[in-house]
């Protein structure tokens, strides 16, 4: 975020020094951590980092985690097997993603040019309630159509003489954050209405929806952890469904709360998916790894969105 971080006043230099792969085998064993393999360890932190590795041991540290000891019987390769799982749920998720994307750009695009009879709805002013919120999506509309190498966005140049491609062009080449912000500054409700309708959902749910699946993407894009990830910002439960959904969670801050949203997506997009299947696999692939930690219910399985 662009939030200015504040620094303690007792902040210090930073002062740790650069270990290498073999000195860190050596401190994690002094530390307590059984190591069975320790060629083949040196190896995996020079492949993934120890910085980014150490996220996958913090789970396995003695309280206070500060102290820096392991738990007794805590390995390196339960360590490796929970950043393998984390690895293979985000691909998993972010391909699923994709998907979604797709589906939810090609509504916005189209619902609106239906509705208003404007195919260039997108750069009108008359279509937002917010002016300097317009002005500033019309600043990354530049940007983006300035920089794009898009075959047809250049065809679209070359050959006609408006300044903006319709909306179903400049859908396809915005980032989904700057689409989150088109549909917010709306200045007609019934047409935000109407495209989260699309999706059986209330334009609240939607949009709060919508940024979930933004951040969840960005996070896999990083190469990041999502698998106990917490939503900096809880998304909107909502009160009533007219299709299948969870029951209740004991935590919308939770990963597992994300995985819900895009199966809950899925399920209105293909009908037919075999994301509970896959997901039911990986946490059977890997069974050290703590489902109740990412939010799980201890049936989820019996939740009307996860039947089969």
């Amino acid at each position: 975020g662009s939030e200015m971080c504040i620094r303690d006043s007792m902040a210090i230099a930073f002062h740790k020094n650069y270990n290498s792969p073999s000195q860190i085998v050596k401190l994690l064993q002094d530390r307590g951590l059984i190591i069975e393999d320790i060629t083949s360890a040196i190896k995996d932190l020079i492949n993934i980092g120890y910085y980014r590795f150490s996220a996958y041991l913090y789970p396995f540290l003695a309280t206070p985690k500060d102290a820096q000891i392991f738990k007794p019987q805590s390995k390196f390769e339960t360590a490796l097997s929970l950043y393998h799982f984390d690895q293979s749920l985000r691909s998993m998720v972010f391909n699923e993603i994709a998907g979604i994307e797709v589906a939810i750009r090609s509504a916005l695009a189209n619902i609106v040019a239906k509705e208003t009879g404007n195919k260039f709805w997108m750069t009108d002013a008359s279509t937002y309630r917010n002016q300097d919120r317009f002005l500033k999506t019309m600043a990354v509309i530049d940007k983006e159509l300035n920089g794009s190498r898009e075959e047809f966005i250049e065809h679209f140049k070359y050959k006609y003489s408006n300044p903006y491609p319709p909306a179903w062009m400049l859908v396809e080449i915005l980032p989904m954050g700057v689409l989150n912000h088109i549909y917010n500054n709306m200045a007609d409700n019934a047409l935000r209405k109407k495209i989260a309708a699309h999706f059986s959902l209330t334009a609240p749910v939607f949009s709060s929806w919508l940024t979930i699946i933004i951040l969840t993407r960005n996070v896999c894009c990083h190469h990041a952890r999502v698998w106990n990830k917490e939503n900096a910002i809880p998304p909107v439960e909502p009160r009533r469904m007219t299709v299948p959904w969870i029951t209740s969670a004991p935590t919308t801050r939770r990963f597992y709360f994300n995985l819900c949203i895009i199966k809950y997506f899925l399920d209105r997009i293909s009908g037919k998916n075999d994301f509970t299947h896959r997901l039911q696999n990986l946490l059977t692939t890997y069974p050290m790894v703590d489902n109740r930690a990412m939010g799980f219910p201890q049936q989820w399985r019996n939740e009307p969105l996860w039947r089969d």
